[in-house]
């Protein structure tokens, strides 16, 4: 399963927060299946997120979304802080410990 990994600094985690939760249809419709939102614990103005999807293309797609639709916008990234750092992984290794 290919995961979108987004990290980036925030200037607000609430208001970074709403705007997440506006975007959940979206999410939805462009296939992602799961996600995390994850703060460093030295670091509470960082955000480090991943959405699951079924393929490498859902994933790639949503991220041309997000790089021209929603993070060039104060409205839609309001609390967004310089540029994304992004990754699509995919697993290597399925052992569990």
């Amino acid at each position: 399963m290919p995961t979108l990994h987004i990290e980036h600094a925030i200037a607000d985690f609430a208001q970074w927060t709403a705007a997440f939760d506006r975007f959940a249809e979206f999410r939805a419709r462009a296939g992602v299946r799961a996600h995390r939102v994850q703060r460093p614990v030295d670091d509470p103005a960082y955000v480090v997120i991943d959405l699951d999807f079924d393929t490498t293309g859902e994933a790639q797609k949503f991220l041309r979304f997000l790089q021209e639709q929603v993070w060039p916008s104060r409205e839609n990234a309001p609390a967004l802080i310089g540029t994304p750092q992004t990754k699509i992984l995919e697993p290597a290794d399925r052992r569990t410990s």
